[in-house]
């Protein structure tokens, strides 16, 4: 169940939920892209690649758990928020689409492969991948 205040609308603000609890806030007008987020998002966690990563809206449903609806990158963000608050959705920064091999990319992008690391083992257990904090695929 999605949190009261965090769906609280603020004009022309975005917050974004990052998987470290971290919330990121942005400011937009009527020519703001999704795209335009994931840039700055890029800049702002030291990602060198973002080809991984997207934003996504997440809500649920009694019926069923959560729901997972990928935004594109020319959506614009006044769309995006109107959803947010009105459909009890959130924004989230997350990994889509997984690397092939996730070795190359934390050789490629340590920053995104920790991303990575923390996603996945908020989700399952880290152990099944055979991953611990101490001991990485290197």
């Amino acid at each position: 169940m999605l949190k009261k205040e965090a769906l609280l609308l603020i004009p022309n603000v975005l917050k974004v939920f990052l998987e470290n609890g971290q919330i990121k806030s942005f400011t937009f007008d009527g020519r703001t892209t999704v795209k335009d987020v994931m840039v700055t998002l890029q800049d702002r966690l030291s990602l060198r690649y973002i080809e991984h990563f997207a934003l996504v809206l997440e809500y649920s449903s009694p019926e069923q758990s959560h729901k997972f609806l990928l935004l594109q990158d020319k959506q614009p963000l006044a769309h995006v928020v109107q959803r947010t608050h009105y459909q009890g959705m959130r924004c989230l920064f997350r990994v889509s689409f997984f690397p092939k091999d996730p070795v190359e990319l934390l050789h490629r992008d340590p920053a995104a492969f920790e991303y990575l690391y923390i996603q996945v083992g908020g989700r399952t257990d880290r152990n099944a991948l055979g991953w611990t904090p101490s001991q990485r695929p290197c």
